[in-house]
């Protein structure tokens, strides 16, 4: 499978587009040590969000690598963040400006048009799937973006980054009650900082699927990786600091999905 997915029973799916490690041999044959190290992984979300099953949400986690292709890039490659700097549609280098092909193996466009039916198209069939499936039994669906980052990127953003980044594309993806609902529990605790569309303003998947006249309430989070896992090599778990944060993950999807409800 492309990906691995549950259904739940209340009106909040869960999409991890870049917790996925698995590279095709092939491609992996044509591949730097920097590639094989996968260090722009959102690494264990779903561990992290392992509360979600039991609340009853639906998720979809992604099996390839972002360095395959990216799942929250639009398919015809558009810089979602124009005039800054990111990485496009099939990455050529990781965020730290490492090269991730060895010399002449870059993927062209017609590289990128070939991987996009194999590794990029299954998922996105999949969410739109669930959510025309949870549209039609809730009337209104939340679609929560995971994703996380390590805390100090100086290619994408000065110094450190906060905490929690929400994206609601500037406000036009999800209802502003959602926003509220959410972002209140963010900000009623003081131990981890937040942003709402700063530096993260939700990429593809956020702004595509949120359409809050169709039904679809779309936000991106955006966590430091500093806040549940170690930051360098081999980027390990860290359940000292996830045990911190996760009753407030826990807190925000219950009131996205309540806020669904209501």
């Amino acid at each position: 499978m492309d990906f691995k997915f549950k259904a739940g029973s209340i009106p909040l799916l869960v999409s991890m587009p870049h917790v996925g490690t698995d590279i095709p041999d092939e491609l992996a044959a044509r591949m730097t040590p920097a590639a094989a190290e996968k260090a722009d992984t959102d690494w264990h979300l779903a561990q992290l969000y392992g509360f979600l099953e039991q609340m009853g949400a639906s998720t979809l986690a992604a099996r390839w690598s972002r360095y395959v292709i990216d799942l929250n890039r639009p398919p015809e490659n558009t810089n979602l963040y124009p005039g800054q700097d990111t990485t496009g549609l099939c990455p050529v280098d990781t965020f730290h400006r490492q090269p991730l092909y060895a010399g002449g193996y870059q993927p062209d466009q017609q590289e990128a048009l070939r991987r996009l039916p194999l590794y990029w198209e299954p998922y996105h069939r999949q969410l739109r799937a669930e959510l025309e499936r949870m549209l039609a039994l809730h009337g209104t669906v939340v679609l929560w973006d995971a994703h996380s980052i390590a805390s100090r990127v100086p290619r994408f953003f000065e110094g450190k980054l906060p905490d929690l980044n929400f994206g609601t594309a500037d406000g036009s993806s999800c209802d502003y009650g959602l926003r509220a609902a959410v972002v209140e529990s963010a900000l009623a605790q003081q131990r981890y900082t937040v942003a709402v569309n700063g530096r993260f303003k939700g990429g593809h998947i956020t702004r595509h699927y949120g359409q809050p006249k169709s039904g679809v309430h779309a936000i991106q989070l955006e966590m430091c990786q500093s806040t549940y896992m170690d930051e360098s090599a081999p980027f390990g778990y860290r359940a000292d600091l996830a045990q911190q944060v996760q009753p407030l993950l826990a807190t925000m999807t219950r009131a996205a999905a309540d806020w669904a409800r209501r």
